[in-house]
């Protein structure tokens, strides 16, 4: 069994403006860093053995901040970006409400908000097959991954036996920074 820690990037800056971020490359602020040394303070006592990130600046620099502190290298991966949002990247939600009315009163209620992009299920899909392979590079391991809410969603929902969708409806986003886990075992994903 491997054991996944999973943590969402300290703030960035489209987080403090409150806006679709996808896989636009925004920095972390000084709050978001604050926040990747408390994590890098919580992941050092839990004897991880490898640090996987996505490779958009505000998870690589949280997953760096946290490797600093444990003295391992970061594996950035493609296959564990954020869903990409489309038209709506970079806007607020305000803005996209105004914009797209129809497409955001889908996503407020669990549904596809954007009509380009990447949907939600593609986005899973990938990120649980990248999730399956490092585990099994992995085989009895304990890791961390630095990923984004989508990602860290779509991997909640299926070690809950949910699609992303109804997992959505019900939880809110991860937190900034915030660390959590699940297992793997034989490519099956369950809580941690």
């Amino acid at each position: 069994m491997t054991t996944v820690y999973l943590a969402r990037h300290g703030e960035s800056d489209w987080n403090a403006a409150n806006r679709f971020q996808g896989h636009s490359d925004r920095p972390l602020t000084e709050l978001g860093r604050e926040q990747a040394r408390a994590l890098a303070d919580l992941v050092a006592g839990e004897n991880i053995e490898a640090i996987y990130s996505s490779p958009l600046e505000r998870a690589l620099e949280t997953a760096r901040i946290v490797a600093a502190r444990t003295g391992l290298d970061v594996t950035p991966r493609d296959d564990l970006r954020e869903v990409d949002t489309g038209s709506w990247s970079g806007l607020s939600r305000a803005e996209v409400k105004e914009r797209f009315p129809e497409g955001f009163e889908r996503w407020i209620s669990g549904g596809a908000g954007w009509e380009d992009g990447e949907s939600y299920d593609e986005m899973a899909a990938r990120v649980l097959a990248a999730l399956r392979e490092i585990a099994a590079a992995h085989p009895q391991g304990r890791i961390l991954i630095v990923s984004h809410g989508g990602p860290i969603r779509a991997i909640h929902a299926a070690a809950d036996g949910m699609n992303i969708h109804e997992y959505r409806r019900f939880r809110a986003v991860e937190p900034n920074a915030r660390l959590s886990a699940v297992a793997v075992e034989n490519g099956t994903i369950r809580p941690g």
